[in-house]
C-alpha cells in the first residue's frame, strides 16, 4: 500500500458509540482514506450504521470483514477483552491494524499482540489520538523549547463523581472486559500523553483503591512515576470525588504550563516573571482524524504515525505497575 495514488480502504470491527463522531468519520475524511466496511455482532446495528454513514458493506461476523479483499486495513473499536484475539486474526490475514486504547487489558497481552504483527511483517498502531492533536503538538513544542525553563515536575489530576446504579454497569467498570476500571480507560490516555511529551516512563508505582463499593474495579488511584534521573511526576485519578476536573500541570524552573487532557479548553502558560499567555487551540470535529491521517500517510509512503504498538505497550506497562500487577 505504498502507492500514494491509492486510497487506504478501512474496515471497522465494533462500530459502537466511539465511532459515531470521534473516529468513524475520520476514516472517510482523511486524505487518501476510505471507510468501506463495518462490523458489529448485532448485524442490524451494523447495517444501520452503514446506512447512516454511507458505508458500502456491513457485517455481523468479524472474520468476514477481516477476510474481505476490499479491506486493506482494520480498526478494532471493541472493548479491551477482545483486542488481542481480534488483532491476532487481523495479523494472520496480513493486514495493518489500528487498535483502540488501551491496547489490551495487560502488558503481557500487548506484547503477544505486538509479536503477532511483528511475525506477520505488518504494522499495528494504537488509538492514542492526542499524539496528533494540534493542542498537544503545541504543548510539546512549549516543553521542548523550554518556554518555562527546564521541566522539573509534572502532575495529572482527573476526577469525577462516583458512578452508581445503571451507570456502574457499563463495561468500563468491569475488570473482566476492561482490564480494570476507569483508571485503565482514562489514565491510559494520560500515561501515553506523558510518554509523548517527556519520553518513556522508566519506573512507576501506584495505589489503587475501591472507596465507593458501587462496582468491582478501583475508583481511586494515586501514582508516582519517573521518566529519567532529572524528572519525575505524580498523578491522581479519583472517580469518587465531588466534582469533575481534568488538568495536567507542568512545572518548570521558570514557570508553569497548565493543559487539559480531555476537555477542549485552553493552554495556559505562566512565567516566573508574571507573564500569562493563553493559547486557544481547539480540537477538530473528529478527534481521531489527525492520527488516522498519519497512519494513512505512513501506509502510502508519506510519513510516520507516532502511536505505535511499541508505545502503546509502554503505556500498558506503566498502568500495570500503577495497579500493582
Amino acid at each position: 500500500m505504498s502507492d500514494p495514488s491509492t486510497p487506504v480502504r478501512w474496515g471497522i470491527l465494533g462500530c459502537g458509540d466511539v465511532t459515531e463522531v470521534k473516529s468513524g468519520p475520520g476514516f472517510q475524511r482523511a486524505e487518501g482514506s476510505a471507510l468501506v466496511a463495518v462490523m458489529r455482532r448485532d448485524r442490524a446495528k451494523a447495517e444501520d450504521y452503514a446506512r447512516r454513514h454511507g458505508v458500502p458493506r456491513a457485517y455481523g461476523d468479524a472474520q468476514a470483514l477481516i477476510d474481505d479483499p476490499d479491506v486493506d486495513a482494520v480498526y478494532i473499536a471493541t472493548p479491551p477483552d477482545s483486542h488481542e484475539s481480534l488483532a491476532r486474526r487481523v495479523a494472520a490475514a496480513g493486514k495493518p491494524c489500528l487498535v483502540e486504547k488501551p491496547m489490551a487489558r495487560t502488558h503481557s497481552e500487548c506484547l503477544r499482540l505486538a509479536e503477532a504483527f511483528a511475525d506477520a511483517g505488518v504494522p499495528v498502531w494504537v488509538a492514542y489520538y492526542r499524539r496528533a492533536l494540534p493542542r498537544f503538538l503545541a504543548l510539546r513544542d512549549l516543553v521542548q523549547s523550554q518556554t518555562v525553563g527546564r521541566i522539573t515536575a509534572v502532575h495529572v489530576q482527573v476526577t469525577d463523581r462516583l458512578a452508581a446504579g445503571a451507570a456502574a454497569s457499563n463495561w468500563r467498570f468491569d475488570p473482566v472486559q476492561a482490564g480494570a476500571g476507569l483508571f485503565l480507560d482514562l489514565a491510559s490516555h494520560c500515561v501515553d500523553l506523558l510518554d509523548f511529551l517527556f519520553g518513556p516512563i522508566a519506573d512507576a508505582c501506584g495505589y489503587p483503591l475501591n472507596t465507593g463499593g458501587t462496582y468491582a474495579a478501583e475508583d481511586v488511584t494515586n501514582a508516582a512515576f519517573r521518566f529519567h534521573e532529572r524528572l519525575s511526576g505524580t498523578g491522581t485519578w479519583n472517580f469518587n470525588a465531588d466534582a469533575k476536573t481534568d488538568v495536567l500541570t507542568i512545572t518548570g524552573s521558570d514557570g508553569t504550563i497548565v493543559s487539559p487532557i480531555f476537555s477542549d479548553t485552553d493552554l495556559v502558560v505562566t512565567t516566573s516573571g508574571g507573564e500569562r499567555r493563553i493559547l486557544p487551540v481547539r480540537n477538530p470535529p473528529h478527534v481521531h482524524q489527525p492520527l488516522i491521517q498519519t497512519i494513512v500517510d505512513e501506509l502510502r509512503g508519506r510519513g510516520r504515525c507516532e502511536s505505535t504498538g511499541e508505545s502503546g505497550a509502554r503505556a500498558s506497562w506503566v498502568m500495570d505497575r500503577c495497579l500493582g500487577r
